[in-house]
């Protein structure tokens, strides 16, 4: 797994550590209402393409992402936005890019 500075850990890096299944779920994130494949997460988040598979394998199992098929030959995923965790990671994650002011919320 490629280690990042500092300055360069991502928003969920910063708070859960640097792991490959934060990394990858941080990209899906990231890119929300896409259709990617192992491949383009892997280039897109910085993890090998073995270590991708193994972790996309997890998020499966947890029903925060989806398998999409489109192709025989390639796996294509996208995060599972029906999903009640996925709902709340991405709540949690938009609040992280885009604080609230809780004040005004109240």
């Amino acid at each position: 797994m490629k280690k990042h500075s500092p300055e360069k850990m991502n928003r969920l890096e910063k708070i859960f550590g640097g792991n490959a299944q934060t990394i990858a779920l941080e990209h899906l994130l990231e890119n929300r209402g896409k259709i990617t494949y192992l491949s383009g997460i892997a280039e897109g988040s910085g993890l090998s393409h073995s270590t991708v598979t193994r972790v996309i394998e997890l998020l499966l199992e947890k029903g925060i992402v989806k398998e999409i098929d489109i192709s025989k030959q390639t796996r294509t995923f996208t995060l599972n936005e029906d999903n009640r965790t996925t709902k709340l990671l991405i709540g949690f994650y938009e609040d992280l890019v885009q604080p609230r002011d809780v004040a005004k919320t109240r």
